[in-house]
């Protein structure tokens, strides 16, 4: 009884102290709680000639506004901390609320910290599963457990204690798809090291969606409204 509780509290060391160094990578605590809003503005990489401007603002608590503009229509997808709501770039243009899956994905988004940071605060709980390779680098692979039961894997560079790639389960089309997502191409912003190249697609699949950050803003100013959903347009009276 004894050694296994030795053992938690010896491993749970482990992992905060892997966090800590992780946070430090990035910026260090103070510098990150600075950050009250963020705006990314970079292209999306659909496939093959299918590139999309995007943008995605930030602001705390749990704020978060994507917009993807193809062929000229713009969709949207944001949340407000309690309301997830989209516009589809085609269609009737109006916002409609997300379905709970959805929103519960935008409710992890929005953290504009990521999860590792104050994680026993948010309710989280993070374990130490090791290292392993990724694309030939070293890492350390974390296991978390969202307040919301959400599992994603983390695997931080053995070297530089930076995320390179994350794996979590999301709900496409009604069926759970495995996430894997490469993370690199890290630049400093504002005293802060940011990643400004995200590949993700299934994984074992060859479909990739590349999204490449070209422009940081750290704190802009962003109205609440952003994130809210608005009213639908007042219909236009019937013809007689």
């Amino acid at each position: 009884m004894w050694g296994a509780l030795l053992g938690a509290a010896a491993s749970a060391q482990t992992v905060d102290e892997l966090i800590a160094k992780s946070v430090e990578a990035r910026g260090g605590l103070e510098k990150m709680k600075t950050v009250q809003s963020l705006r990314l503005t970079g292209t999306l990489t659909l496939g093959p000639g299918l590139e999309a401007p995007a943008t995605l603002e930030l602001k705390r608590p749990r704020n978060i506004r994507m917009e993807v503009t193809i062929q000229g229509s713009t969709g949207v997808q944001a949340y407000d901390g309690q309301t997830g709501w989209g516009i589809t770039p085609t269609g009737s243009r109006n916002p409609e609320p997300m379905p709970p899956d959805a929103v519960k994905e935008m409710e992890n988004e929005a953290d504009i910290d990521g999860p590792l940071v104050d994680y026993k605060a948010k309710g989280h709980q993070v374990e130490l599963l090791g290292k392993e390779k990724v694309e030939g680098s070293d890492t350390w692979k974390l296991k978390v457990t969202r307040k919301n039961g959400d599992v994603e894997h983390i695997f931080l560079d053995a070297e530089a204690f930076l995320p390179i790639r994350s794996e979590s389960r999301r709900t496409v089309r009604g069926s759970e798809v495995e996430i894997e997502s490469t993370i690199g191409d890290y630049k400093e912003v504002g005293g802060l090291l940011f990643p400004h190249s995200i590949q993700s697609g299934a994984k074992g699949g060859h479909g990739r969606q590349t999204i490449t950050i070209e422009k940081i803003e750290v704190n802009p100013a962003i109205d609440d409204s952003r994130f809210k959903m608005p009213a639908p347009p007042p219909e236009l009276p019937k013809e007689n």
